[in-house]
């Protein structure tokens, strides 16, 4: 199977399933604990359905918009995930690459396989970086110091991860990063000898915007669950995130926020913009799905602060349930990290023109020429 013949991300979920080591698949593919919330994030788009306009006078629409400043062709953008390189060499320059041709904003993680300085001096595209708080307080005052020298357009701090989740597919497979060869992992890399020559003669693994500041997941194999729980701050407060805010002096996010109370908190604090997120399901199980949350959010921060939705989204009918119920924009990672993993930078590039093509003929059959008429009277939530 080609990614020619991949029309939608379950397409490329097997793709990727097909060509990665099992402990990198699940990695990927994964939650926490029972996988509940996981499950419930894209499931919850399914109990929400549309309802059109007729008779409109389409003969175009305008999916554009703006987020975080910056002005964006389509209305949903790229997640920061970590350890892309695990997947295809390709890594967070498929990514880039994707946002630059479609017009979009890409996410790079902390956590991420390409730096700052690479990711900055050689795409065009938006750039958000997402801010994992180290234990070290100057590791996090020069990374934001890194950003800004770097011309990143906005800062994210991912508030949802004070430990890691109970992910359980990791403790079965032995995932860590690196990769370690033991008995359990060497059966899945030799199982791949595309993937595992792939990634032995290209460039070492390395997580660079760590790596000068700690062995740890670069050149010290770790498991993500001790990494979170060894090296990241677990007693995040308001106020540094205020601090934060201000040390930044840009666009703004927090990212994990899900209650109404922390939505009208990331207000006061000034905060730009809030990523309705529950970690793609790898944190807390048994939670809510973002977008039931949503129209709870929105209805009491609406307007006064920029609203992105993110988890779920495999679907351009998603994005444009989404907005309906008061999103500004939509954000996800696996609906690309399979792609990636399937084809790289074409995989990445097919999966989000798959998406746009999507939103822009769901447009034309409700009825809406611009996201502007996109309303929570056009969805209607069954019994």
């Amino acid at each position: 199977m080609s990614i020619d013949r991949c029309f939608r991300t379950a397409d490329f979920r097997r793709m990727a399933k097909r060509r990665l080591p099992p402990a990198l698949f699940h990695y990927i593919d994964g939650g926490a604990d029972d996988e509940s919330t996981l499950r419930r994030n894209t499931d919850a788009f399914e109990r929400v359905d549309l309802v059109p306009n007729v008779l409109a006078g389409m003969d175009q629409v305008d999916m554009s918009t703006t987020v975080l400043g910056q002005p964006l062709k389509v209305p949903f953008f790229f997640s920061p995930t970590a350890m892309q390189r695990l997947f295809h060499h390709d890594g967070e320059r498929a990514v880039a690459a994707a946002a630059q041709e479609l017009g979009s904003l890409f996410g790079v993680s902390t956590m991420g396989t390409r730096s700052i300085e690479e990711l900055g001096g050689s795409f065009d595209a938006p750039k958000l970086f997402q801010m994992y708080i180290h234990n070290d307080p100057e590791m996090t005052r020069d990374l934001i110091r890194r950003c800004k020298e770097a011309n990143f357009n906005a800062l994210a701090l991912t508030v949802d991860t004070v430990v890691a989740g109970n992910r359980e597919r990791d403790h079965h497979t032995g995932m860590t990063t690196p990769p370690k060869l033991t008995p359990r992992t060497l059966i899945g890399f030799a199982a791949k000898p595309g993937w595992t020559l792939n990634y032995l003669l290209r460039e070492r693994f390395d997580l660079p915007n760590v790596s000068r500041y700690l062995n740890a997941g670069s050149s010290v194999s770790s498991s993500i669950i001790d990494y979170i729980d060894s090296h990241m701050k677990s007693s995040i407060s308001w106020d540094e995130a205020a601090d934060m805010v201000a040390q930044w002096g840009g666009p703004f996010v927090l990212k994990g926020v899900m209650s109404v109370d922390d939505a009208k908190r990331a207000v006061d604090i000034g905060a730009s913009a809030i990523m309705i997120s529950n970690h793609g399901g790898r944190q807390l199980d048994g939670g809510r799905s973002p977008f039931d949350q949503l129209p709870a959010i929105a209805d009491a921060v609406g307007g006064q602060i920029e609203i992105i939705l993110d988890g779920g989204i495999r679907r351009g009918t998603h994005i444009l349930k989404a907005l309906a119920a008061g999103a500004t924009a939509c954000s996800g990672g696996r609906f690309y990290l399979y792609a990636l993993a399937a084809g790289g930078t074409a995989g990445v590039l097919r999966a989000a023109t798959l998406l746009r093509d999507e939103v822009h003929r769901d447009m034309m059959l409700m009825g809406a020429r611009s996201l502007a008429e996109l309303n929570p009277t056009m969805l209607a939530r069954r019994p």
